[in-house]
């Protein structure tokens, strides 16, 4: 009797641990898909990302059907490339030369992002050049345009979208700067370094993350204050 009883009472703590991690499995399961919920939560027009949020970025859901939407949503896209950084010079056809798939320096990110949309900055900013070179920095060392390196010097597309594009206020307040927005800032006398506004918010959802290259690759970074913003600009060839 003695040894069934023991037996029983083995049993009983078997299932209650059993049922207790149970439990515990299926809070975890709950909390969960209660994430999932709050991060897809949308509608018919709303846009998500084809891959996943890190826990420190949370999606900002915009209509998908402007330009600046799609930019946005393009300039995204590129953080999932393995981009070494790389400011060597690079013969490129023209138009539509690239460079390296795998290569890039800051610059390389704003061309790319417009190409996926149809716009090659390498002519753009070269037929520009061409008609008021007296506009741009005087920095061709064979002494006329380039086509190789022309649109992938920060100073050339701080002059191009300048004049083509619509300059924006440059100002502390987040909520100015929208996805789809070039950011420049100076990061020293000499040095400039420029961006793009994603779609996506800090983990504090106060500011939009930039995608950027500053020597790690095409990435989502948390730095529109970071430095010193010296250009803020919208460009659509169309408008």
């Amino acid at each position: 009797m003695r040894e069934h009883l023991g037996q029983q009472r083995a049993y009983s703590r078997k299932a209650k641990t059993a049922a207790l991690i149970w439990i515990v499995i299926f809070t975890i399961w709950c909390l969960f898909l209660l994430q999932i919920f709050k991060n897809s939560k949308t509608n018919l027009h709303l846009v998500q990302l084809r891959f996943p949020l890190r826990a420190a970025e949370y999606l900002c859901y915009t209509s998908g059907h402007t330009f600046a939407d799609k930019l946005a949503r393009a300039v995204e896209g590129l953080t999932r490339d393995k981009v070494l950084y790389d400011p060597s010079y690079f013969v490129i056809d023209y138009p539509g030369g690239e460079i390296p798939a795998d290569r890039g320096v800051c610059t390389d990110v704003i061309v790319r992002a417009y190409r996926k949309l149809g716009i090659d900055l390498q002519v753009e900013v070269h037929e520009d050049i061409k008609k008021t070179m007296r506009n741009y920095p005087r920095v061709w060392s064979v002494g006329k345009p380039d086509t190789n390196v022309d649109h992938r010097r920060v100073c050339n597309l701080l002059v191009f979208f300048g004049r083509r594009g619509i300059t924006l206020p440059i100002t502390r307040n987040p909520s100015d700067y929208k996805p789809g927005d070039i950011v420049v800032w100076r990061l020293s006398a000499s040095t400039t370094h420029i961006g793009m506004v994603s779609r996506r918010v800090n983990h504090k959802k106060t500011c939009y993350l930039i995608v950027h290259n500053i020597g790690l690759g095409q990435v989502l970074e948390d730095v529109l204050f970071k430095w010193p913003i010296i250009g803020h600009y919208r460009y659509n060839k169309e408008n």
